[in-house]
């Protein structure tokens, strides 16, 4: 099978495709034959050797994919055989044509959902709605996403709008921002522009939550527009650095302040059941702004550091 390995830390250049062995299924595994894979912004982050975990070389990256299961290891019922599905790879080997994983963890598709949307959805979904029910929004609240056209950025738009709140979308560069529009943001503003705090104030006053996604100084700004008793959750640094609020000058406002989610891998199951559940129904769309074929993951890789990206990047395995 083709495989796409990082064999030394550095730029996207270091992602290379090479013929593998395939995998093998063991006891309680499945073998998929990968149709998507989903790349994050923090696979870039350990790509460069600058992650937020260690990564042993060599290895192939890659932590969801989706496809159709092909072979059944030792102890698997016959059931899952032919199923479309997506799962996690248990933190490396997604950029593939086949991986080998735990049957426990494989999540069936359903029918009417695209299997690209769903991979969009794998992570991306289970994050967005653990960010909302973590800062427990109301209907009538003014919420600001940041990164408001990335993959979980474009969905917290939608999720924080069926909800019921006024949703306030910054993103970077007018594509983002005309996107976060199109999504249902009630107002949509370009971080790039240094006044953009002043523009949320004029439009809306302060906010009641911010969902962090870009930390940095803009995460810092966005702090300043909550009124008190408002509630920051950050998701992620697309920055470079997370967003600093010293505890003492949060109590001070009367914020709260959630660096961290974590859930049991059963909670963390069923938000994503509930992410493909919703998009099945048409009430939730990923936004996949680009794609690329398995063997230019590298291409894949720079194309989110440049920041031109808009919602989701999948590989496409054919």
């Amino acid at each position: 099978m083709r495989a796409v390995w990082l064999r030394e830390f550095g730029g996207p250049e270091r992602l290379v495709a090479a013929e593998t062995p395939d995998p093998v299924a063991g006891p309680g595994q499945a073998v998929v034959a990968v149709e998507f894979v989903n790349i994050t912004f923090v696979e870039t982050q350990l790509r460069a050797g600058t992650g937020p975990f260690p990564v042993r070389l060599p290895t192939i990256p890659g932590n969801g994919v989706g496809g159709v299961v092909a072979e059944l290891g030792p102890g698997v019922g016959p059931a899952l055989s032919g199923r479309r599905v997506v799962t996690s790879t248990g933190g490396s080997g997604g950029y593939a044509e086949r991986v080998a994983v735990d049957a426990d963890g494989l999540l069936e598709v359903p029918d009417g959902l695209p299997l690209d949307s769903a991979v969009a959805l794998l992570a991306d979904g289970r994050t967005a709605l653990l960010m909302l029910e973590t800062a427990e929004v109301r209907p009538g609240e003014r919420v600001l996403v940041e990164a408001a056209a990335g993959g979980v950025g474009s969905l917290l738009v939608q999720l924080a709008g069926t909800a019921g709140a006024t949703v306030v979308a910054v993103a970077g560069g007018d594509r983002k921002v005309e996107l976060a529009r199109d999504l249902g943001a009630d107002l949509a503003v370009d971080y790039s522009a240094p006044d953009w705090p002043d523009r949320v104030r004029a439009g809306v006053g302060g906010v009641d939550v911010v969902f962090d996604g870009v930390g940095g100084a803009v995460g810092r700004s966005a702090f300043e527009l909550l009124d008190r008793g408002g509630r920051m959750v950050s998701f992620g640094l697309a920055s470079g650095s997370w967003t600093e609020v010293p505890d003492e000058v949060a109590k001070e406002r009367g914020a709260t302040v959630v660096r961290s989610l974590s859930r049991s891998p059963e909670q963390l199951r069923e938000l994503t059941r509930r992410a493909l559940t919703e998009a099945a129904a048409g009430r939730l769309r990923p936004v996949i702004g680009q794609r690329f074929p398995l063997d230019r993951a590298a291409d894949a890789h720079a194309a989110i550091q440049s920041r031109r990206t808009l919602g989701k990047t999948l590989l496409e395995v054919r």
